[in-house]
């Protein structure tokens, strides 16, 4: 039978289930709205909507290696609280998000969404996610994924400050021991502390570089000294903070944080250690992972929250 916009519009106002959801639950009991409210409710879909507009910006990075190092997975889940980040029924979660995504074949977080959840292929992994909203409590988000694979070498990972940041590091070399391995998870490291923007400069575009020097430009020309510099001048000074800023957000022209002598680079840092060990190494690529960044996180007001709760 065909379903009518009415009755989506009449289901969403019971539940404060999505329209998609709401669509397919008519359709799978065939218009039979008290029916449709259950079928939401048993997937947890019901739940899960109302607590969506919360918002979801504390929660878990997780990286999970394959075993034989040549593939790798780091994944963001969010929750509403620190607190629900580190209850053990999230973080068991959030490691089952991580063993799927390490095999997934999905191409972007809309594909994974969709795709058979491995521990009950019954559901997707959306619905499987709000089964857990119901659960927990809380608004939760699967918001990311990323899978590096690397053939001719390994992918190094790191966890800091317990999920906070993830880190997946794409190493290629035509040796691998406990030493290379040890520097790769340094350089990981240095990923997390310092967050570069490029793993070299020749990743860096011209139209950055371009965008820069208008900025620094700009700069020099509302400085009363400065301005009055010949241009010769004026050029040389913004080259020489280019190359500055490069070499603070390019990891491999970045100073090794375990530098001894506080001026190696992580790529005199890498060269040296594949000096020593007979091999050939190269740095291709990182992921870095921040939980919540880039998400606005809304401030209550803690007073306010509980008068609320208690209807004043």
């Amino acid at each position: 039978m065909a379903i009518t916009a009415a009755q989506v519009k009449e289901l969403r106002e019971m539940t404060g289930a999505g329209m998609m959801d709401c669509k397919k639950a008519l359709t799978a009991t065939e218009g039979d709205m008290d029916k449709a409210v259950e079928f939401l409710r048993e997937k947890g879909l019901a739940t899960a909507q109302k607590k969506a507009s919360r918002v979801a910006a504390e929660g878990l990075c997780k990286a999970l290696v394959a075993e034989d190092g040549k593939k790798a997975v780091v994944v963001e889940v969010n929750a509403e609280t620190d607190f629900v980040a580190k209850n053990e029924k999230f973080q068991g979660y959030v490691a089952d998000v991580a063993a799927q995504a390490l095999n997934t074949e999905a191409a972007d977080i809309d594909a994974f969404l969709a795709e058979p959840w491995t521990l009950d292929t019954t559901k997707s992994v959306k619905e499987a996610l709000a089964a857990q909203i119901a659960v927990i409590g809380e608004n939760m988000n699967i918001r990311r994924f990323a899978q590096v694979k690397e053939d001719n070498g390994f992918v190094a990972s790191y966890i800091h400050m317990g999920g906070k940041i993830g880190v997946l590091v794409d190493v290629e070399t035509d040796v691998v021991n406990d030493a290379i391995k040890e520097m790769a998870k340094n350089v990981a490291m240095q990923v997390a502390a310092l967050k570069p923007l490029y793993t070299s400069d020749s990743e860096v575009s011209a139209d950055y570089i371009e965008h820069e020097k208008e900025i620094l430009l700009a700069q020099i020309q509302n400085d009363p000294k400065e301005s009055q510099k010949p241009e010769k001048v004026i050029q040389g000074m913004i080259q020489g903070r280019i190359k500055k800023e490069l070499k603070e957000i390019c990891l491999l022209d970045q100073v090794y944080v375990k530098a001894e002598d506080g001026k190696q680079t992580v790529g005199n840092y890498v060269a040296q250690v594949a000096k020593e060990n007979g091999a050939k190494i190269t740095i291709k690529s990182f992921v870095r992972y921040e939980t919540g960044e880039g998400i606005e996180k809304k401030e209550e007001n803690f007073a306010e929250e509980v008068a609320k709760q208690m209807g004043k």
